[in-house]
C-alpha cells in the first residue's frame, strides 16, 4: 500500500509544481523549439526514473547497442502494463516520442507534458484522423525524432501471449524510411496489472532487438515487417523470461 501512495504523492506533487516549469518552457518555446523540446524530454525522463525507483522497480536491459543515437527509428513492442512507457523512454538515446490512444490526452497537465515530449494521441475509432496521426508521426522522424507505438493496438493481459501485430503502424518507417527497432518488456504488469490497486516490486526486463531495414525494399518485402517484428519480439521473450520468474 505504502508504495501506490507514495507514488501517488510524488506524480500529483510533480504535476502540481512544474505547471510554472511549463509556463516558463511555453516562453522558451517561442523563440527556440528545440531548446525547449530538449528541456521537457530531460524532465520527463527523470521523472519517470523517479516513479521506477518509487516503485522498487529492478530494471535490465539488454541489446542497448541496437539503440541508435545519430538516427531516427521507429520502435515497437509488446504492450502489458502502463508501465511500458516509462521503461522504454528512460532507455531511449534520442528524442522519442509515444503514440497513445486518445483517452491519454485527457488527463490534464500531464497531456501537455506528453505533447512537449512529441507524444501522438491516435483515435483508432476514426480512420480518417488515425491517418492524420501517422503522417503527423512521419513528418515527425523526417525531422530527426524517433517514434514509438504499441502494434498490437491495446494492452494484453494475457502473459506470455501476442497478438498480431497490425500492419499500419508500420508505415510510419514504410514512409519515411526509417529502421525499425522491435523491443520486448518482460514482467511490467508485476508492477500493477497483476495485483490492482497495490503497486509492488518487481523484476523486470527490457530487450531491444536488431533493427529491420525498410529502405529500399520491395512493396512484398514492406509486408513481412510487421511479422517478422513481431517474431522478434516473441524470441527476445522467450530468451529471457525465465530471468523474470525467478526472482
Amino acid at each position: 500500500m505504502i508504495r501506490i501512495i507514495i507514488a501517488g504523492i510524488a506524480v500529483v506533487l510533480f504535476l502540481i509544481l512544474t505547471l510554472p516549469v511549463l509556463l516558463v518552457l511555453w516562453i522558451v518555446g517561442r523563440f527556440n523549439k528545440g531548446a525547449k523540446d530538449r528541456a521537457s524530454q530531460a524532465i520527463i525522463k527523470w521523472a519517470f526514473k523517479m516513479v521506477l525507483f518509487i516503485c522498487g522497480t529492478k530494471l535490465t536491459v539488454y541489446g542497448r547497442e541496437n539503440v541508435p543515437d545519430d538516427r531516427s527509428v521507429l520502435f515497437v513492442g509488446n504492450h502489458r502494463s502502463i508501465f511500458d512507457i516509462l521503461i522504454l523512454y528512460v532507455n531511449t538515446k534520442m528524442p522519442t516520442g509515444i503514440i497513445s490512444k486518445k483517452e491519454m490526452g485527457k488527463f490534464p497537465i500531464f497531456n501537455i507534458w506528453m505533447k512537449n515530449i512529441g507524444c501522438l494521441f491516435l483515435d483508432r475509432d476514426d480512420i480518417k484522423q488515425g491517418l492524420k496521426t501517422i503522417l503527423t508521426a512521419v513528418d515527425m522522424v523526417k525531422n530527426g525524432m524517433c517514434m514509438a507505438i504499441y502494434p498490437e493496438g491495446t494492452r494484453n493481459k494475457v502473459e506470455g501471449s501476442f497478438l498480431p501485430f497490425k500492419g499500419g503502424s508500420f508505415k510510419i518507417a514504410e514512409k519515411s524510411g526509417c529502421d525499425v527497432i522491435p523491443f520486448t518488456v518482460i514482467g511490467s504488469a508485476a508492477i500493477f496489472e497483476d495485483h490492482k490497486p497495490w503497486i509492488r516490486k518487481a523484476k523486470v526486463v527490457l530487450s531491444f532487438g536488431e533493427p529491420i531495414k525498410t529502405e529500399g525494399l520491395s512493396r512484398d518485402e514492406i509486408k513481412t515487417i510487421p511479422e517478422r517484428s513481431r517474431q522478434a519480439v516473441i524470441e527476445m521473450y522467450e530468451k529471457h523470461v525465465a530471468e523474470v520468474k525467478t526472482k
